[in-house]
């Protein structure tokens, strides 16, 4: 364009919007809002979107950290769709709670496989991120010490089990799908006999969402994912954006938390959403740039599927 600036091109990640698990999980909440009425506690937040929370609020739902904090009552409560460790159910039922079950059935999965391979006498080492409300989920399905937390590559070389002949392994289902594959090369190198899941635990969603952004990240100047800092999909999606060649990424919830200095003088900028948010959050943000940067007024969009093709543009 003689004597201005190119239309920037926006390359948008797909899939988008919620994944299966958060449908189920938030429609849980709302539902127990229509049948039963305000208020509904929810135990930790039902997923990691700050908006989704605060909308869940308006309407009359509760969250919470620990039961500790529910008053004696009849109301509904809902565990998230990270899971709980066994003894908060067990806890709702000496309290009468009516206690809803939003476990994302994937996570589920999890749970029962850690079982099987429990009950089978095999020590269990799962991979995950400390302090994440999914790994606290896992682990407390069974016996302390049943299961061992690995984080990195260089826990699992340290990694010592008590029997290396009866060993499995099990994962968190939003983790970097890069990260976990060098861990457990790591242990299936050290420990030919350990025994991992049938079907891989990293959920489709997360997956797919990596993929396309490890397919958008080289041929972009920037990237934005839009999501939410405590969320683990969300900061995977800016690390394999990191890892992939886009040396801009940025992880926001709204507009005004995008840094514009970043953004100077590129022509190609990737967009991303995680699992947890919907895709009239990503129209907000363009409306919102489109306001606040004359640059950014006009922009070109395509889609770029997760198998690297351009499904529709504008």
């Amino acid at each position: 364009m003689p004597g201005g600036k190119p239309p920037l091109k926006v390359l948008l990640c797909s899939p988008r919007g919620f994944c299966a698990g958060v449908v189920r999980a938030v429609e849980t909440v709302e539902r127990a809002l229509a049948l039963y009425g305000a208020p509904v506690y929810v135990r930790h937040e039902i997923v990691h979107n700050r908006y989704v929370v605060e909308s869940l609020k308006a309407k009359g739902a509760i969250f919470v950290e620990e039961l500790d904090e529910i008053p004696d009552t009849q109301a509904p409560v809902v565990f998230s769709a990270h899971g709980v460790p066994k003894s908060v159910p067990e806890e709702a039922a000496k309290r009468h709670f009516f206690a809803l079950d939003a476990t994302c059935p994937l996570v589920t999965k999890v749970h029962r496989e850690a079982e099987i391979h429990f009950r089978r006498g095999r020590e269990i080492v799962l991979i995950g991120h400390a302090g994440h409300p999914e790994v606290a989920a896992t682990i407390g399905q069974l016996p302390a010490g049943a299961i061992t937390l690995i984080e990195t590559v260089a826990e699992a070389a340290r990694f010592a089990p008590k029997d290396p002949t009866k060993l499995a392994y099990v994962t968190q289902t939003t983790l970097s799908v890069d990260d976990c594959a060098e861990i457990i090369a790591v242990l299936t190198e050290r420990f030919p006999a350990i025994v991992g899941p049938q079907k891989e635990d990293i959920c489709y969603a997360t997956t797919n969402r990596q993929e396309a952004v490890k397919r958008i990240a080289p041929i972009v100047d920037a990237l934005i994912v839009v999501g939410a800092p405590n969320s683990s999909n969300s900061q995977r999606l800016k690390e394999v954006a990191e890892r992939n060649g886009c040396p801009r990424a940025q992880l926001v919830q709204r507009a005004h938390e995008i840094d514009w200095s970043r953004l100077e003088a590129i022509a190609r900028l990737g967009h991303a959403l995680d699992g947890v948010d919907r895709p009239h959050t990503a129209d907000a943000v363009f409306a919102a740039m489109a306001a606040a940067e004359p640059a950014f007024k006009g922009l070109a969009l395509a889609n770029l599927g997760q198998h690297g093709a351009d499904l529709a543009s504008s």
